[in-house]
């Protein structure tokens, strides 16, 4: 591609991207235009935009998506009841995604003729960025420097960013920092000690959450209330949903709630370990359930938690903005209309307790029926006889064949 003149590059002010920023200027020859999305990682971004004018950036993107990200991308995933492979809650795949359409809008306003990343080669990362370009703009060209250069490892990065004058946070003198990667959502770590499944993780790697042992010895009660599968107050008070989150993770943080050490599935083939604190979406993925459970009818719920695994694969493999990823969606907040309601819940030392939900308008929880008292012929127990001798035609009928 040497007709590139102009880039747009996903930029951290991190190690990647800032060794990025440079190699892309020498490589290449072309102006860099920096993109950087506050998401919720927690960090000063000011930083990012010094070190990119440090090295000559003309047009600099800052930009706050914290709602956007939450309301947009979170939410609507959570109204999914999304996990992967039964724990992974998807924190740094449903960021992708949004970062990938800024990519895009910022390379249409500025004339640019490619975008970039630092995704490296073995992950995930390369392919949600790059499916989410390409379904937004099909001609893009993309360059994802992890494919081209031959500095393959991070102390080969560190060399580089020494022999550049370019400064790095978190540097443990020869010793590589984690790979990390941070959102209002979660924050995740990988590398290092983490690549023996077997090395248990050092305490200090935690940054969100306490230690369930030393978290505290009272329980913390929350109430949420929930709007068409959406929480929108806490405690009676209502909240944004970059707020909701924000809070919730601070709150169940302190609980030692949202810990997660896991050995995953990569798009890519191989088997990948890592370390996860998503503190809120632990919270918000049960109380959503919790309401759901008196809100929605019995099918409806069952068959959301048969497509879940499909959405949720679709999410970590970077198709958000395919087809039959939209398709899903639709049907899915079609099913939230009634889920209304209040869920209150105890944290207390990685616990999340549900103990209450209520619908004053959508519950289908019938007290008169499901009571053990005297339900005064709300239902007629009778009629379970000739169900049950329906449902088991079949099976009686298979047992007297193999008796002949």
């Amino acid at each position: 591609m040497t007709d590139i003149k102009k880039v747009v590059l996903a930029y951290s002010g991190g190690l990647d991207t800032s060794i990025i920023l440079k190699w892309l200027q020498d490589e290449y020859h072309c102006e860099v235009v920096t993109f950087t999305a506050d998401i919720g990682q927690g960090e000063e971004l000011e930083p990012a935009r010094a070190k990119a004018q440090a090295f000559g950036v003309k047009e600099i993107y800052i930009q706050d998506l914290r709602e956007e990200f939450v309301r947009d991308y979170v939410f609507p995933m959570f109204r999914a009841n999304t996990i992967y492979e039964g724990e992974y809650l998807l924190g740094t795949s449903i960021a992708r995604p949004l970062i990938a359409k800024y990519l895009v809008e910022i390379a249409n306003q500025t004339g640019a003729d490619a975008i970039s990343h630092g995704a490296t080669g073995k992950g995930n990362d390369q392919v949600r960025f790059e499916l989410g370009a390409y379904a937004l703009k099909p001609d893009v060209k993309i360059i994802a420097p992890w494919r081209e250069w031959d500095l393959n490892s991070r102390e080969k990065l560190l060399a580089y960013a020494e022999q550049h004058s370019i400064p790095i946070e978190m540097k443990r003198g020869k010793q590589s920092p984690y790979s990390m990667d941070a959102n209002l959502l979660h924050i995740s770590y990988e590398g290092g000690i983490l690549e023996n499944p077997w090395a248990e993780p050092e305490e200090d790697i935690w940054r969100w959450t306490a230690s369930p042992e030393k978290a505290p010895d009272k329980p913390t009660t929350l109430e949420l209330e929930f709007a068409k599968g959406d929480i929108i107050k806490i405690d009676g008070q209502t909240m944004t949903p970059a707020q909701v989150l924000a809070y919730l993770n601070q709150v169940a943080g302190e609980n030692g709630i949202g810990r997660l050490d896991l050995v995953e599935n990569r798009y890519v083939g191989m088997k990948s370990r890592g370390c996860y604190e998503t503190p809120g979406g632990t919270v918000i993925l049960k109380a959503h359930r919790a309401i759901e459970s008196i809100t929605l009818d019995r099918e409806v719920a069952h068959l959301k938690d048969e497509l879940m695994p499909r959405y949720a694969s679709l999410i970590y493999n970077g198709y958000w903005w395919s087809p039959e990823r939209k398709l899903l969606q639709e049907m899915i907040d079609g099913s939230q209309v009634n889920v209304n309601g209040k869920v209150r819940l105890k944290l207390y030392k990685g616990n999340v307790i549900v103990t209450g939900r209520m619908s004053e308008s959508n519950s289908l929880f019938d007290t008169s029926i499901a009571t053990f008292e005297d339900d005064e012929g709300a239902y007629n127990q009778q009629d379970a006889e000739g169900f049950i001798k329906l449902n088991a035609l079949r099976m009686r009928i298979a047992a007297q064949c193999k008796n002949l």
